[in-house]
């Protein structure tokens, strides 16, 4: 059995580079328990947090890369904070006030995440207000990606005493538009590069949530709102993620493993729990709250240790379900669902959300 094993040194200069005329950097963050976070303008993404095991002992629990290069040859959501349009639209076109906007297909036929160019491939304006918290801007352009309207959004990475990572964001339009942001950290609480805990299978989650949005052949929901009860998405209670992930289910076909959005169970809007997650190897909790009305649970299927992509800090390779995400969100292909929570921004009215991944000890 291994234990505590070394935090990936990363160096700032590694980071340093020019994107589309743009300086990138890595920009660190710490509070006064020793809680640091460390992530790159580029896409806004968290290349490392490091927070006590139950011993005290320090470790990275985030997976990431130790170089701007490896970033741009990796994952292309690892670590990123997510627009202008979070997770899938259906076909890759939506309808808005009698328009028809037809969008890049980057996800089979769908639109994925904003498009081939969404903030996950753009360096943000960062400023950093003090040791505990930066101010991370990015501007749409109208017609980028075919997405109407210009949009200005602003997120906030704020560490507290508390050991929370807090994300506070909102946009503004000038034309009616559609939107939804996300973070796609990836997380091993067990921490990073561990050579007994390579995936997150054992890690104990419960998710706040009764329903989730069961998705077609493409991925995409299909518009109806079903019961957890019965089906491996049912986290109610804490279960092992890798438990139920192999499990010969429909909802499985196509995502092999997990990779749907739950419907939390709370008013639209409300800032509450929604999940946690336990790893008993390493004592280490982590609790997500949103006022989201959805959770993207991600299991981390797609890693299969191809190089360059798969291979990240230390020369740690990533393998399948090396990590997970949950992502608080809106649900995906909202602009086509009348029945879910509403996506449309117009002028004069300001989006606005908030995640927190909150860290302790103890199941």
């Amino acid at each position: 059995m291994e234990s505590s094993p070394t935090i990936p040194q990363l160096h700032r200069e590694d980071f340093q580079s020019i994107i589309d005329g743009k300086q990138t950097d890595l920009y660190t963050l710490a509070n006064r328990r020793g809680m640091v976070v460390r992530f790159t303008s580029f896409g806004a993404k968290i290349q490392q947090i490091i927070v006590p095991d139950r011993d005290g002992v320090p470790g990275d629990v985030a997976l990431g890369y130790d170089s701007i290069a490896a970033v741009q040859t990796g994952q292309t959501s690892l670590g990123a904070f997510v627009g202008r349009y979070a997770n899938r639209i259906g076909g890759a076109r939506f309808s808005l006030d009698g328009e028809i906007y037809q969008l890049a297909q980057n996800s089979g036929p769908n639109c994925l995440h904003g498009g081939k160019k969404g903030s996950r491939l753009r360096v943000f304006d960062v400023h950093q207000l003090d040791d505990a918290r930066a101010e991370l801007r990015l501007h749409y352009r109208a017609g980028e990606e075919n997405f109407p309207g210009n949009l200005s959004s602003r997120v906030i990475y704020r560490l507290t005493e508390d050991n929370e990572l807090m994300l506070e964001y909102e946009a503004v339009t000038d034309a009616p538009t559609v939107v939804n942001f996300t973070s796609h950290g990836y997380f091993n609480l067990a921490g990073h590069g561990r050579t007994d805990a390579q995936t997150a299978g054992d890690h104990l989650l419960q998710i706040r949530a009764s329903q989730f949005t069961p998705i077609d052949a493409n991925s995409v929901p299909t518009g109806e709102y079903r019961s957890v009860t019965g089906t491996p998405l049912d986290f109610t209670r804490p279960h092992r993620i890798g438990e139920r992930a192999d499990e010969p289910w429909e909802q499985f076909e196509q995502t092999h493993g997990y990779d749907h959005n739950w419907i939390l169970d709370k008013p639209p809007g409300e800032y509450a729990l929604a999940a946690s997650i336990y790893d008993p190897l390493s004592g280490r909790r982590m609790e997500v709250l949103t006022t989201e009305p959805g959770l993207q649970f991600f299991g981390g299927n797609g890693f299969t240790g191809e190089a360059p992509r798969d291979i990240g800090k230390g020369g740690a390779v990533y393998r399948h379900r090396a990590g997970f995400c949950l992502e608080p969100q809106h649900f995906p292909d909202s602009p086509n669902k009348p029945l879910f929570p509403s996506t449309v921004l117009r002028p004069g009215e300001r989006f606005s959300g908030k995640i927190t991944y909150r860290f302790g000890i103890g199941e």
